[in-house]
């Protein structure tokens, strides 16, 4: 317990799923939470259910006036903002020959913008909170290509990639930049698959917790000397080549 004591924690994408799980085990060990959204009913009731430690903001993440919004909340309600979750993420499947630019547009929107967005708005106020902590939540699709999942690919790529530029400015001002890369965790995102059809060596999917732990861990001063890296929670997903590809087929 009190593992990020009196932490101020902005998470997006936080009323279910991982974002949910991130906010209760945070709450847990002591954080005040801020929790965003597009999902206004759902981020209400989980952060009436938080009680006192947390607050729900709709944000579209898209969106710069949002985040200075959120920002701000975090500062008014709790009194300073020392760590920052990038988890709000979307996916849209299709061959890339008929992968259509209005959704190109919008997962790249979501996943990669917001998230640039988002450190570009929390880095001063992190910075004003004395230094901490931002976790963007990427994907082992930032580490490997997957058929069909081409905007999800390129943008969990981008994350990556904008967390360890982002890292070395925001080390000089006390502030860690980190990426997560979850593999096949059971969330809404995920509940139309079958994780019996993916190579998980330890045989199962993932549970959002599982995620939040090592959240927790990149928030707490516990990982002081840990910027710019990486930390892959897969189940073993990307450690090997499968022994069979699936058909094309599947996927369409």
């Amino acid at each position: 317990m009190g593992r990020v004591n009196e932490k101020v924690i902005l998470v997006t994408g936080g009323a279910r799923g991982m974002g949910a799980a991130h906010a209760r085990l945070l709450v847990a060990e002591g954080a005040k939470v801020v929790i965003t959204d597009i999902l206004h009913t759902e981020g209400e009731a989980l952060a009436a259910e938080l009680g006192t430690s947390a607050v729900y903001v709709r944000q579209d993440v898209t969106q710069p006036e949002e985040w200075a919004r959120a920002v701000a909340t975090a500062e008014s309600s709790f009194g300073a903002l020392h760590g920052l979750v990038n988890n709000a993420g979307i996916a849209s499947m299709a061959p890339i020959e008929q992968f259509p630019l209005d959704q190109w547009n919008k997962v790249i929107a979501v996943n990669l913008t917001g998230a640039f967005l988002g450190m570009q708005a929390a880095l001063p106020a992190i910075r004003r909170g004395g230094g901490g902590s931002i976790v963007n939540i990427s994907s082992v699709e930032g580490l490997r290509g997957t058929a069909g999942l081409h905007a999800y690919v390129a943008s969990n790529f981008g994350v990556r990639g904008i967390t360890k530029s982002a890292a070395l400015e925001a080390a000089a001002s006390g502030v860690r930049v980190n990426s997560i890369h979850p593999g096949f965790i059971t969330t809404p995102m995920t509940e139309s698959f079958d994780p019996s059809t993916f190579p998980i060596p330890l045989g199962r999917a993932g549970r959002p917790q599982e995620v939040s732990q090592a959240v927790l861990f990149l928030l707490s001063d516990e990982s002081s000397y840990l910027t710019g890296s990486e930390i892959v929670i897969d189940g073993g997903l990307t450690t090997g080549v499968p022994h069979k590809w699936l058909a094309p087929e599947y996927f369409f």
